[in-house]
């Protein structure tokens, strides 16, 4: 019953929000004299969050260069379909339609190519041999062998081809650029964390006395906690800030090499690495400082 009453008259009380705002002024002055008691320190860990950060950033958006080239390559991998004598033509392209992956079916007519090969070649006056062929483009290169098992299916394909070798380099490569990256960005994490840490620690040796006296006068954990987080964001951000610097210059030389071979460029590419980029550096850097704080301080 007393829980009852205590709980109602809580929900009438006014909650001070002016009170609440100096607390986060007073939470954010913390963490600036938190930032100016490291001294020249600070120079030390920007910088190297910096470097982990740009090198993090020149893989990501090389890893997306490589994949729209691979993408754009494998493209322009077609199956070829060859069909039976008196196949249905339209028959067999509206069942390929239906496949899953299937973007586009070019049909060359027997006497195109038949007519086509005797500009080419200087060949006898023979009836044409050669038969119905489907040129089938799919979504992405590894599409090409479940789509070319489907067809196989198809009673009135008589052979079919495709670049198999090419497709599987290329669906390689893109394997190992996604777990290249995931690598770095694992190194990068470990990293991040580990600096943050130690220097997270300095402070919290520093102030050794100031948070035990706080402890004793009741002061909340998340009061004590929050301006170390806020230190390991700052020095995440900061970092990311620099990092953009030579980014720049990477993002520059990547739009020339796709303008030189005439491949679109990634859409939003520099965007999504720059919000990855100081996403992550930041939320390394808060549980980098979270960490810390729970085994230096047990609060």
């Amino acid at each position: 019953m007393n829980n009852n009453l205590k709980s109602n008259v809580k929900k009438h009380i006014p909650k001070d929000w002016l009170c609440e705002l100096r607390i986060l002024a007073r939470l954010g002055r913390e963490t600036f004299n938190d930032i100016i008691r490291t001294g020249w320190v600070n120079v030390i860990i920007i910088t190297t969050m910096a470097a982990i950060l740009m090198i993090f950033g020149a893989c990501f958006r090389t890893a997306l260069s490589i994949s729209s080239f691979s993408k754009e390559l494998g493209s322009a991998l077609e199956i070829s379909v060859y069909l039976k004598n008196q196949a249905d033509v339209k028959g067999v392209k509206q069942e390929i339609q239906q496949f899953e992956h299937v973007e586009k079916i070019t049909v060359i007519p027997k006497e195109e190519s038949w007519t086509k090969l005797k500009t080419e070649m200087n060949l006898p006056n023979i009836e044409n041999p050669l038969p119905d062929a489907l040129h089938v483009k799919v979504d992405k290169p590894e599409s090409l062998q479940p789509v070319f098992d489907n067809i196989k299916t198809i009673a009135s394909v008589e052979d079919m081809s495709y670049a198999k070798d090419l497709a599987q380099k290329i669906e390689l490569v893109n394997h190992v650029v996604k777990t290249i990256t995931l690598v770095v960005i694992a190194i990068m994490g470990l990293l991040t964390v580990t600096i943050i840490n130690n220097t997270i620690q300095l402070v919290i040796q520093s102030r050794k006395e100031e948070i035990e006296i706080m402890r004793l006068m009741g002061v909340s954990n998340w009061y004590i906690r929050f301006p170390f987080i806020m230190q390991g964001a700052f020095y995440g951000f900061t970092g990311s800030l620099l990092a953009l610097i030579p980014l720049n210059y990477v993002q520059n030389g990547l739009v020339n090499i796709h303008k030189y071979f005439m491949v679109p460029t990634p859409a939003h590419a520099q965007n999504l690495v720059i919000l990855v980029m100081f996403g992550m550096s930041i939320l390394f850097g808060a549980v980098g400082s979270f960490w810390c704080i729970k085994k230096h301080l047990q609060v």
